[in-house]
């Protein structure tokens, strides 16, 4: 059973998406204000954040910042705003995935299941294992030879995503398009996290032990010791 942390001000919005979505099979909670749904991502955020826009004491913008300092879970943006510069900014801002009102609890719960399979959350295993890595997709917890790696949530995700294709070479276009949820963008985005990956995992570009750039084409995760998954 998924759970739904609902933020929409609406009460007549509310209580019906809530009500669409448990019969969906979720377990669902909700606020009415950012500062509600900040206290509630505070104490428990659960397994996804859907995130109206339109919130009478801030903006949402504003609240999904304050989210994203509490919280990694992936948050979907419910706005009425169909604005592409918008949007995108929204989603450079932390945002996971968004859609546009009105919609249907049926696409909603699409999305949910989307950002859930993205995320790790959805069906992957348990612990996903590389070598000394150990990727725990549901605590977003990761650790390399039994320490714990301080990972920010874009840094997680990605290593989440190749960890699950171990040995796999990942095109960047899949990285931007699965990992950032971007139709298009900058190469040097995934270059900058990798290297900030790379430091944490204790490697340079230059001597790989875990991540590997494969010139022209993308990245692959190898466990150093040679032992390739089975395919």
């Amino acid at each position: 059973m998924t759970r739904v942390l609902l933020v929409e001000d609406d009460p007549d919005i509310r209580s019906t998406v809530i009500r669409q979505l448990s019969e969906f099979g979720h377990s669902v909670r909700s606020a009415g204000t950012a500062l509600a749904a900040l206290r509630e991502a505070t104490r428990d955020p659960g397994d996804v954040i859907v995130l109206d826009l339109g919130l009478p004491d801030l903006d949402g913008s504003e609240a999904l910042k304050m989210l994203r300092a509490v919280t990694r879970v992936p948050v979907i943006i419910a706005t009425a705003r169909d604005d592409e510069a918008e949007i995108i900014r929204l989603l450079h801002a932390g945002a996971d995935d968004y859609l546009v009102k009105p919609y249907s609890a049926a696409h909603l719960a699409a999305r949910i299941a989307a950002v859930l399979r993205r995320s790790g959350t959805g069906t992957q295993p348990a612990t996903l294992k590389v070598g000394g890595l150990e990727i725990d997709p549901r605590r977003r917890q990761a650790q390399l030879d039994g320490r714990r790696l301080d990972l920010s949530r874009r840094e997680f995700d990605l290593l989440a995503y190749l960890a699950a294709r171990p040995g796999e070479v990942v095109t960047r276009r899949e990285l931007l398009s699965e990992v950032w949820q971007l139709p298009y963008g900058d190469d040097q985005t995934i270059d900058v996290h990798l290297s900030w990956l790379r430091r944490k995992l204790g490697e340079r570009a230059s001597q790989p032990r875990y991540l590997h750039t494969v010139r022209g084409v993308g990245v692959r995760l190898v466990d150093p010791s040679g032992n390739e998954p089975p395919r």
